[in-house]
């Protein structure tokens, strides 16, 4: 999937750039709006971020001249702008979402996946699982042999982390990144302690282990066939 962000912060832009291509995607980056209806027109891309705040060309405009140039990709605005009016006008233009800064990476990352699995005609999945683990995303519930996994915002959000990943080996910069909106620190061990005590929760009374350590690059979530 390739992606273009439009951010005119430089430290903003560089860090969607790169958690977005840790995550998966092919991404392309622009500091105005004019390089944004630029690029956007000459490249085919399956969805748009776009800043609303930009030089050149604000992302209001943007996204105005892509429409009536018949450019029908999916748009996320991201904005400080926090008022109503302002959400309404990026909708009523055809922004399929808008997100307002300060924003958490993996809220982020959750809505670019929704807007393209809507793009695709795909339905988001509301369930995951793995061997005898079930995860409702919905719900945020966790249940393992039927019993009930009592587990914190950020143990649910590492734990979905893995299991949308699953069989990848997941690098600390990308947990943190996805997980805490941070850039990962190698001198705290907070990537650590979260995966005991998640995987405390998870393996240690069960047989079957599905939280693996990969020596010297990272964790992944797997199970036999």
């Amino acid at each position: 999937m390739k992606l273009l962000v439009a951010e005119d912060e430089p430290k903003t832009g560089a860090y969607l750039q790169q958690g977005l291509g840790e995550a998966g995607f092919t991404v392309d980056r622009v500091m105005s709006g004019t390089d944004a209806v630029q690029q956007a027109l000459s490249e085919a891309y399956d969805l748009l971020i776009l800043d609303v705040m930009m030089p050149g060309l604000d992302g209001w405009e943007v996204l105005r001249r892509l429409r009536a140039a018949g450019q029908e990709v999916p748009v996320l605005f991201l904005t400080a702008r926090d008022g109503v009016e302002d959400r309404v006008k990026g909708l009523e233009l055809g922004a399929d979402d808008y997100l307002i800064k300060p924003f958490a990476f993996a809220e982020l990352l959750a809505r670019v996946r929704t807007l393209l699995r809507r793009g695709n005609g795909a339905p988001a999945p509301t369930r995951m699982s793995i061997a005898d683990l079930e995860v409702d995303l919905l719900k945020r519930r966790a249940t393992r042999g039927g019993r009930r996994i009592d587990l914190t915002a950020k143990e649910f959000s590492l734990l979905e982390l893995l299991l949308r990943r699953r069989g990848e080996v997941l690098p600390k910069s990308l947990i943190a990144s996805q997980v805490w909106d941070m850039n990962f620190d190698s001198d705290t061990n907070v990537i650590e302690v979260a995966v005991r005590r998640l995987r405390a929760k998870i393996d240690d009374d069960f047989p079957l282990k599905l939280i693996h350590t990969v020596r010297g690059m990272g964790y992944l979530m797997d199970a036999p066939e």
